[in-house]
């Protein structure tokens, strides 16, 4: 699986639809759940981010189609990140040792 840490910062359009964001954030994750992946953590922060998501997918192309369609609802921007986990890591450390 791939994982990937989202933060999440209201547009002026979601902040006035901010009533929503829970309905939102519960369709997020059936969307990640629909495409074969699995929510992980999803939290509100207060600050310069509004919330962050911690998501897996099967595969990129995946994690990239759920962050387009969320982005294109136009309710909020992200920024995003690919996650490891040690393991993982360590398999990475591994090439270039």
């Amino acid at each position: 699986m791939f994982r990937y840490l989202t933060l999440i910062q209201f547009t002026d359009q979601g902040a006035r639809n901010v009533d929503n964001s829970l309905q939102r954030a519960s369709d997020f994750g059936k969307s990640v759940s629909d495409a074969g992946g699995k929510l992980v953590s999803q939290v509100w922060t207060v600050g310069q981010y509004d919330g962050c998501v911690v998501f897996e997918t099967p595969d990129e192309a995946t994690g990239s189609a759920l962050l387009v369609k969320l982005a294109k609802d136009g309710n909020v921007r992200t920024q995003t990140m690919r996650c490891y986990d040690n393991e993982e890591f360590a398999d990475i450390l591994k090439v270039v040792s």
